[in-house]
Order: C-alpha cells, then structure tokens, then sequence
C-alpha cells in the first residue's frame, strides 16, 4: 500500500500541509541562516533582539490596519498559556464561550475556576457554527476565528446588545495572518505564531484595545492572586518595552517578523486572505465535484479557508490515503486526532502555494485510484 508512487506530476513542489507546526518558506530560513544565526546566543535586554521584537510589533500593528489605540502584546508559551493568563488577568466575573471545537472548549476549560463564575458555553457540534449572544454580567465573550479542529470559521464582530465594558476575545491563532477582519472589532485577537506566519512555537502574541489594557491593568491592581508568568499585565510592561518576561526562542521571532516582512511586501492582510481564499475553493471545489469526498463543513459560510476538513466515503480508508500521501513526501494530511472521523485535513496556510494544493488533489485522486 505504502509503496504506491504518486507520479511526478501529481508531487507538491513543498508537500507540506500540516495545521502546525506549518510549511516555513526557504526564503525565511535561509534569511535565519545569514540574519537571524547572529542573533543567536545573545541577551533579549540589548538592542538587537528588542529592534527584533519592536520589528513584529510593528509589522503586525500594519498587518492589521493600524488600528488606533491598539498595542502588541507578546507573552511566553503558548496559545494554552494564553487561556490561564486569561483566567487570571483579563477575564473579570463571567465570560460566554462559543464552543464548535477543541481548541474552543480548551479555553471553556480554563475559565473554570474558584474566583470566576461558571461560564455559559454555547456548544456546536463539530462542522457546525453557532453564535454568541448577548447575556447580562457577562464581561468577556470567547471564540475561535478558526476552530484548527474542524475547519469552521467564525466572523470577527463584537456581539450586539452586551454589556457595556464588555471585551471580545479571539483566538485567531490558525487566522491571524490568513484570514482578512477588522480589528475594531474585537479586543484581545491572540495567537500563536507556527500556523499562517511559518514560525515555531513558545510565544503568544496578541492584538490589544485600550479596553483590554485598562481591565489587565485594573485586575493587576486588585487582590486578586496572580502569577507574574500568567500576569498580562506583567506581559503589557515588558512588551512597551520591546521585550519578552523570560528569554523568549529568538528563532521564533526571527522568522515570525520575516514573515510578516513579506505579507506586507506583498499587499498586506488583504493579498494573504486572497491566496489563503483561491487555495481553500480549489480544495471545496475539488470535494463538491468528487465521487468519494466531500466538505467536511456542510455550510459554505461557515468553512474556513485557511484549514480544509474533507469527509472520505467509506469505500475509502482516508488514513491509508494520507500514509501514501505521506510515503511520498506529501506530509501531515492526516485528520485531528480526536476528531474521529474519515477524512483528511489540508492547511491552506498563506504560504501555501495554490499550484500544490492543485497537485494534492491529483495525488489523492490518483492514490484512491490505485487504492481502490
């Protein structure tokens, strides 16, 4: 089985489809090799690591429109130590989370805590989307932007009718950098930097209001308990600063700001969620029009364009079909893990080129030709 060879034709230039960590251009790596090597070994208090960092603010604050009063905020660990640093510092009384996923109901999880009330979790069951709605003495309303799990895709918009003060937290950490949205919209847009800007893992990084600012700061100067790692506030400081509370991996760093550096060369958020949009529509396309695949997200409008979730018939064993994919160097196609189901995942990531995406579909095509 495993010894099948996809012909030439059908081979990915760059086979890399994982949802993260994800494809890193050589141009970003080769840049490290000259650029960011000399970074290496040297102290994140002096000039040259903080010009780094200041260099990710920056480019970000441009990626996402300049939005007036809003700051980058860069942390230690992360996505997960984003969601405790949450529960500590951001998060007031009560917050409302919109479930349709794994990594939506992780953040559920963490708002479970002795000095936060029970939170109201709306969940959607998997492929599906559901909304926030406005609830009185909810302060902050949860949500991923793309549920990396599943494929579904939420709009970025403040939720009408909610109490005054109250923030909106997105976890963009497979969108920020894929999928176009209006940062007004919004008050803490988070993530993680190993999906759409090709870097490695151990920073979270974050788009903040002045709201947002203000409710870190005010909780900072309450009794309430928090650990200086989980501490936003603690982050907010160091970040005004150009700089990360404990060493942060400077490789991380370095070809996070490379890719950055790109998007905006290229046209900016705008040019990045057109290449993320022509790459997902082939690989609907290519499902809608199969006999044995189809999209995994029945609603169109709900589909993620930057995580691409195709259901397999049963007459096809999708994970026979990824283990050759991957014996010929197509990689990380398989579905998440405890999602269960018969099919394959394929990210759609910014720097994913829509000529390999077209040459995956004609490998799984010839794959299942050969398997059947």
């Amino acid at each position: 089985m495993a010894d099948i060879k996809i012909p030439a034709e059908f081979i990915p230039e760059d086979g890399r489809f994982g949802c993260g960590p994800s494809k890193i251009r050589p141009a970003q790596l080769a840049a490290f090799a000259t650029e960011g090597a000399a970074l290496m070994g040297t102290s994140h208090r002096q000039a040259p690591v903080k010009n780094l960092v200041k260099r990710v603010q920056e480019g970000l604050l441009e990626l996402f429109h300049n939005p007036t009063g809003y700051e980058i905020v860069l942390g230690n660990g992360g996505s997960t130590a984003f969601w405790d640093a949450a529960a500590f510092s951001l998060v007031e009384r009560k917050a409302q989370n919109l479930v349709h996923g794994e990594f939506g109901a992780k953040f559920a999880t963490a708002l479970t805590n002795p000095w936060l009330e029970k939170p109201t979790v709306i969940n959607g069951e998997p492929g599906s989307r559901l909304e926030l709605r406005a609830e009185a003495g909810v302060d902050s309303y949860a949500y991923a932007q793309n549920e990396t799990s599943t494929g579904v895709a939420t709009p970025v918009t403040r939720v009408a009718g909610a109490d005054a003060g109250a923030l909106m937290f997105t976890d963009a950490t497979s969108a920020a950098g894929g999928i176009d949205f209006d940062a007004n919209q919004t008050d803490v847009y988070y993530f993680a930097p190993q999906k759409n800007f090709a870097s490695d893992g151990g920073l979270w990084v974050s788009l903040m209001s002045p709201a947002a600012v203000e409710r870190a700061e005010r909780i900072a100067a309450s009794d309430r308990y928090i650990p200086e790692f989980l501490s936003v506030k603690t982050a907010i400081d160091n970040s005004r600063l150009n700089q990360t509370l404990n060493t942060p991996a400077i490789a991380t760093l370095f070809l996070l700001a490379e890719q950055i550096d790109w998007m905006n060369a290229n046209g900016g958020l705008a040019w990045a969620d057109s290449r993320t949009r022509a790459a997902s529509a082939h690989l609907y396309d290519w499902a809608e029009s199969s006999k044995f695949a189809t999209p995994f997200v029945s609603n169109p409008d709900h589909r993620s364009q930057v995580v691409v979730t195709i259901d397999f018939d049963e007459s096809v064993d999708a994970a026979a079909v990824a283990k050759v994919l991957r014996a010929n160097s197509i990689v990380d196609t398989d579905p998440y893990r405890k999602l269960g189901r018969n099919q394959l995942r394929v990210a759609t990531f910014t720097a994913t080129e829509l000529a390999d995406v077209q040459k995956l579909t004609g490998a799984i095509d010839y794959v299942v030709s050969q398997l059947g």
